[in-house]
């Protein structure tokens, strides 16, 4: 669909924790795909490919849908009619685990194709969910300055999103010695 959207933009098939496209941009995007990482070492790694791709002075954008401050578990609905499809969905929000970075979410949706019957679907998935100590610390592992910005969240909750600004001298990824990928 995003090739069809964006037929000027490469699009490359890949895993945000490992892939090096080989160049440096001066703006990263990670959207709330970032939602996938369940462990904070999963995290570092996503931070780490991003400042691998983030050009001296440039800045990558991370957006989360929550933090563990600002996560409340809750229902969602939503839903649109297309020509050829269309779609209703409830959202379940439930956790998070004390145990661990994580939180539930399942969904339950009617989906439709055309004039067909309605098709009903069951979509559960496990989230990750890390404090703002917790990101500021793997940002700056990274290689980040990071920059907390309170955001407008999920049904309008108050919630955090990070830019890491990547400095314009030499800086690599802290903790092990070694330097960014990249840098």
């Amino acid at each position: 669909m995003s090739r069809a959207l964006n037929p000027e933009c490469a699009h490359v098939r890949g895993d945000m924790r490992a892939a090096r496209l080989g160049r440096r941009f001066d703006a990263v995007f990670v959207h709330d795909a970032i939602m996938a990482m369940t462990t904070a070492r999963d995290l570092r790694r996503v931070l780490v490919t991003a400042f691998a791709h983030c050009a001296p002075g440039g800045a990558a954008l991370f957006v989360p849908d929550a933090i563990a401050e600002t996560f409340r578990p809750g229902t969602s609905t939503g839903g649109s009619d297309g020509p050829a499809r269309a779609v209703r969905y409830l959202e379940w929000t439930r956790g998070p685990d004390p145990a661990d970075t994580t939180f539930e979410a399942d969904m339950a949706l009617l989906l439709r194709e055309g004039d067909g019957p309605v098709r009903v679907v069951h979509d559960r998935h496990v989230l990750g969910l890390f404090p703002r100590a917790t990101w500021i610390r793997l940002l700056e592992d990274a290689g980040f300055e990071p920059r907390p910005v309170p955001f407008q969240g999920k049904g309008g909750d108050p919630t955090e999103i990070f830019v890491g600004v990547r400095p314009r001298g030499p800086r690599g990824v802290r903790g092990r010695g070694r330097s960014a990928p990249g840098s």
